[in-house]
C-alpha cells in the first residue's frame, strides 16, 4: 500500500467497464460493432487506471460504447451500469486544447 487515497469514482468506474466487458464476452451474438465496442470500452479502463481521466474523454468513449450496443438489450443494466460511472466525474468540460 503507497498511503495514496484511490478515488472512488475511478473505482466504480473500473468495475462497471469490467462487468459490461464480462457480459459482452459471453453475449455469443456478433455484431457489426462489436470490435469498437471492445476498443471504447478498454479505452475507459486504461483512463480510469491513469487516475485522473479527462470528463470529455470519457463521455466520448462511452458514446461510441452505447452507439455499438445501444440495440442489444441483454447488456442494457451494465451499459447503464457505465453511464451512471462516467456521470460521476461530472459534466463534460470542453477538450484541452494542446
Amino acid at each position: 500500500m503507497t498511503g495514496e487515497a484511490v478515488d472512488p469514482r475511478v473505482t466504480g468506474l473500473r468495475s462497471a467497464v469490467s462487468r459490461l466487458r464480462r457480459e459482452l464476452a459471453g453475449h455469443r451474438v456478433e455484431f457489426a460493432d462489436r470490435e469498437i465496442a471492445e476498443d471504447a470500452l478498454a479505452a475507459l479502463d486504461a483512463m480510469a487506471v491513469s487516475g485522473a481521466p479527462e470528463v470529455w474523454r470519457l463521455r466520448r468513449s462511452l458514446l461510441l460504447v452505447a452507439g455499438s450496443l445501444g440495440s442489444v438489450s441483454v447488456l442494457a443494466d451494465a451499459l447503464t451500469g457505465v453511464r451512471n460511472a462516467v456521470e460521476l466525474f461530472g459534466p463534460p468540460g470542453p477538450p484541452r486544447q494542446r
